[in-house]
C-alpha cells in the first residue's frame, strides 16, 4: 500500500474518500456514515500525494490550488470537513498534524516571523487587505465585516449575524454619547460608523491598509459625519490623544506575540481613568501554538492566533483590569461558511479578477479556517477591560439591556 494510503486510511474512519491516483489505481476509505461527507478525489500526478506527506497542510493546500488534487465529489469544503471532523480538537489525536520534528522547527521560525515592526505591518496588511475591493463585496456583507459574525441563531443571514455582532460590541462598551472612540483596525468603516450611528460617539478608526482608509473616509463623507467620524492611516503605536473606549476587532491576530505588553500598555495609556476597552479576537483553545505554514505564505503573514493565557500574561502587571470575558465558539465557523457560499456562487467573477488558481486558493482558505472553528481548536474571544473598577456595573445585565436595545 502507497503511503499516502496508509496516511488516509488512519485519517478517515467515519465518512467515505474514495482516491483515484495518478497511476490509475482506486482505494477507498472509511465507512458511509450519517452526518460525514462521502467526496471522491482524483491525483493528477505522483508528485502531489508525495507533497501531502511531507507537510499535509501547505501539500493539499498548493496541490488543490494548483489542480493537481481534484474534487470530483463534493467539493474542497467537504474534502476538509470529512478530514477534520474525524480528528475534533477535543479528542486530542491531531493526526493531521505535522511531525515532531517539523513542528519543532517551526516554533523557532514562527517566533522569529511574528516579530511585527511597523514597516513589516505594513506589508502584511496590504498582502491580503489591498486586494481589489470588487473581491470583498462579493463575499462580505454590505458592510463589509471581515470577522466573526454574531450568530443568535444559525439560521440568521450572515446581514442578521453581522448587525448582532456590532450591536453585542457596543452594548459591551457601554457607550454615551459624546465619548471619544479609539477604533484600532478599523477595517472599511463599518464599526465606527455604526457606534456614531448608534450613539452620538465620536470615533478615530486607524487602519495601515490604503485601500480600507479609503472606502471609509468615502463612507464617512456620503454619511455626512466626516467630522464624527475620521479615518487615518496609522500605526497603533503611533496613535495619540485620550479615548473614552477603546474597540478593536479582528486585528489582534496581526500583532505578533512579541508586541502583545506594547498593544496592552498603549491601549491602557490612550483610555481615560474611567476608559475601556472591548478587544475582539480569534484565537486558540489551547496553548501556545504556529500558524500553519499554508496560511502565512498565502494568506496571513505575519499572522498568529493568540491562546488566551497569551493575552492574559501580556496584561499582567499593566494594572489593565480584566472585567468580562466571552467564548465564541461556532460563530465564526457560521460565518465563514456563508462566506464560502458566496464565494463558490460569484466564482466566474472572482476568477475574471484573477484566475482560477486564486479562486481555488480563496475557496481553501475558507474552507480550512471554517473547519478549524467546527472542528478544531480556533475559538473567538470578546474580552473587556478596564482602568477602574467601578466604571462598570457589577453584573452582566447592561449588556443585555443595551443589546436588545440596539437590535
Amino acid at each position: 500500500m502507497a503511503l499516502i494510503d496508509l496516511f488516509l486510511a488512519a485519517r478517515v474512519q467515519r465518512g467515505q474518500l474514495t482516491v483515484h491516483h495518478a497511476d490509475g489505481k482506486t482505494k477507498t476509505f472509511g465507512t458511509p456514515t450519517p452526518g460525514f461527507p462521502e467526496v471522491t478525489i482524483r491525483f493528477t500526478d505522483k508528485g502531489a500525494a508525495a507533497a501531502i506527506l511531507r507537510d499535509p497542510g501547505l501539500g493539499a493546500g498548493e496541490a488543490y490550488m494548483q489542480g493537481r488534487l481534484v474534487v470530483e465529489r463534493g467539493d474542497v469544503r467537504d474534502l476538509v470537513n470529512l478530514l477534520t471532523s474525524n480528528d475534533p480538537w477535543e479528542a486530542g489525536a491531531n493526526k493531521l498534524a505535522a511531525s515532531a520534528s517539523r513542528r519543532a522547527v517551526e516554533a523557532v521560525t514562527h517566533r522569529i516571523g511574528r516579530i511585527n515592526m511597523a514597516k513589516r505591518s505594513k506589508r502584511n496588511v496590504a498582502h491580503h487587505y489591498d486586494l481589489s475591493d470588487r473581491l470583498y463585496d462579493l463575499f462580505l456583507d454590505a458592510d463589509r465585516q471581515y470577522s466573526c459574525a454574531y450568530y443568535t441563531d444559525p439560521a440568521n443571514t450572515l446581514e442578521q449575524a453581522q448587525a448582532d455582532k456590532k450591536a453585542h460590541i457596543a452594548a459591551k462598551l457601554a457607550l454615551k454619547p459624546g465619548m471619544k472612540v479609539l477604533d484600532i483596525g478599523c477595517g472599511w468603516g463599518g464599526m465606527a460608523l455604526y457606534l456614531h450611528a448608534k450613539t452620538g460617539a465620536e470615533v478615530l478608526g486607524v487602519t495601515l491598509s490604503e485601500e480600507q482608509l479609503k472606502v471609509a473616509r468615502r463612507r464617512a463623507e456620503e454619511a455626512g459625519v466626516a467630522d464624527k467620524v475620521r479615518f487615518e492611516l496609522i500605526d497603533y503605536r503611533h496613535v495619540t490623544g485620550t479615548f473614552d473606549r477603546i474597540v478593536s476587532v479582528g486585528m489582534f491576530e496581526h500583532v505578533g506575540p512579541a508586541h502583545y505588553r506594547t498593544f496592552f500598555r498603549q491601549c491602557r495609556d490612550l483610555l481615560t481613568e474611567d476608559g475601556v476597552m472591548l478587544l475582539h479576537t480569534i484565537g486558540r483553545a489551547g496553548g501556545p501554538g504556529v500558524t500553519d505554514r499554508w496560511t502565512t505564505k498565502y494568506i496571513f503573514p505575519g499572522g498568529y492566533n493568540p491562546a488566551l493565557s497569551e493575552i492574559v500574561a501580556a496584561n499582567e502587571g499593566l494594572r489593565f483590569m480584566v472585567t468580562d470575558v466571552e467564548v465564541l465558539r461556532l460563530h465564526y465557523g457560521y460565518t465563514l461558511d456563508a462566506w464560502y457560499d458566496r464565494t463558490v456562487a460569484a466564482r466566474d467573477a472572482i476568477v475574471a479578477l484573477y484566475d482560477a488558481p486564486f479562486y481555488r486558493m480563496w475557496q481553501f482558505y475558507l474552507a480550512g479556517a471554517s473547519a478549524a472553528f467546527q472542528y478544531g481548536g480556533l475559538v473567538n474571544y470578546q474580552l473587556q477591560f478596564a482602568r477602574n473598577r467601578h466604571t462598570l456595573p457589577i453584573t452582566r445585565d447592561y449588556m443585555i439591556e443595551g443589546e436588545r436595545a440596539l437590535r
